[in-house]
């Protein structure tokens, strides 16, 4: 499960967020290319964007479902 207190600094301010257990496999830039992507040195993911409507969040839900390594979280 994603921790707030180690998220990476590089995300955008909002609810989701990606942490330090990201191994930048990039499934959630595959999933939800509008909202995630891999930093440029290919480190680890980050929310550059996020989502606005229920249909953008309802996506977003479902990539934090799929990360094999829970590094996204969402806190209100």
């Amino acid at each position: 499960m994603a921790q707030y207190d180690d998220r990476y600094h590089d995300n955008i301010d909002g609810p989701f967020y990606v942490d330090s257990e990201c191994i930048a496999c990039d499934t959630c830039g595959a999933m939800a290319k509008h909202f995630f992507k891999l930093t440029d040195d290919y480190d680890h993911a980050i929310v550059y964007q996020q989502p606005q409507t229920n249909e953008e969040i309802q996506l977003c839900q479902e990539t934090l479902a799929a990360c094999p390594v829970d590094a996204i979280g969402y806190q209100k």
